[in-house]
């Protein structure tokens, strides 16, 4: 937010920033002004009698984790913005925005969040970083999405779900392209529009691409969101694998997301044993059992010139086809 509201454009190094404290600490006491040395939390501005200090900016470049190429220039956009923030803020007080409830609770919401990752992250221990076995193992296991991965080209009609009738759905059984379907939607004034899209198995959920696959050139199936329903149609379907050597840090940071996520829910496990817990309101306590996690519904293979209809896939299936822009 901070870099787009400044403008700046600044590429993300973690890695570098052990090496950039010497020269972060030169530069600051450049910004600072009349060669006099500045403590952290030292003043490099005033706005309006409010002071803007080394720490601030400091935090603010260690955030934006800036190349030491780009260390000088954004140092000077980010003091802008942290003036421009002063700036933003002080009149937002003179208008007691701040005690605005809205505003107190998402402070309070932030405050919050911020507090409980803090926790996560001094309690959860930093996963291991998978082996080249394991990455080989996830490797071979998800061909559509490395060795397999095929790039499809796809045309659909997107309408109101309401405008889905039975007597649409019989043309759709019956038709044997999208122009004819679109054709019989044009003379019956049902609104519509066009779009193209291609899109990799990698970003599709693998059911779901296994049985568009299955599917002939042209076959015509639905996906329903919501309010809207989408009729697509792939036209081609195309190779492109990617090595082990290329996908292999992808594949790296997926594990590592995967234990992360493993390692803070059995953190919140722990919690929750030991805590008490009382759910006082019936409509938004607790379920009695947790359900259990409906696979994700895709579009099934149909007679060559019928129209399948994937109405009951998920949100994250519709999203992987239609949803996709």
């Amino acid at each position: 937010m901070l870099n787009k509201f400044m403008g700046a454009n600044f590429s993300v190094n973690r890695a570098r920033a052990p090496r950039q404290a010497a020269g972060l600490l030169l530069m600051l006491l450049a910004l600072a002004g009349c060669g006099k040395s500045h403590k952290p939390g030292q003043a490099l501005a005033s706005v309006n009698g409010d002071e803007v200090t080394v720490l601030q900016l400091n935090e603010e470049l260690q955030r934006a984790n800036v190349p030491a190429q780009q260390q000088e220039a954004a140092s000077k956009q980010l003091l802008e913005s942290l003036i421009d923030r002063q700036l933003l803020q002080s009149e937002a007080a003179k208008e007691k925005l701040d005690r605005d409830p809205k505003v107190v609770q998402s402070i309070e919401r932030a405050k919050a969040l911020i507090i409980a990752q803090a926790y996560l992250q001094k309690h959860v221990a930093a996963p291991t970083k998978p082996t080249p076995a394991e990455i080989n193992e996830y490797y071979s296991k998800n061909p559509l999405f490395f060795a397999g991965r095929k790039v499809l080209e796809m045309r659909q009609l997107v309408l109101a779900s309401k405008d889905l009738s039975d007597e649409l759905k019989a043309v759709l059984d019956a038709s044997k392209s999208l122009d004819e379907v679109a054709a019989w939607m044009d003379a019956h004034k049902v609104e519509f529009s066009r779009s193209q899209l291609v899109r990799s198995t990698s970003d599709l959920p693998a059911e779901m691409s296994s049985k568009v696959l299955a599917m002939p050139k042209g076959q015509l199936f639905i996906v329903r969101e919501g309010p809207r329903s989408v009729i697509i149609a792939v036209s081609d379907v195309k190779d492109a694998p990617m090595s082990e050597a290329a996908a292999a840090p992808q594949i790296e940071q997926f594990l590592l997301g995967q234990r992360n996520k493993a390692a803070a829910a059995a953190e919140m496990a722990r919690l929750r044993s030991a805590a008490k817990i009382e759910y006082f309101n019936k409509t938004t306590g607790a379920p009695e059992s947790a359900p259990a996690a409906a696979p994700a519904a895709a579009p099934a293979p149909a007679a060559a010139g019928a129209a399948s209809d994937a109405s009951a896939a998920s949100d994250a299936t519709a999203r992987g086809v239609a949803g996709l822009k």
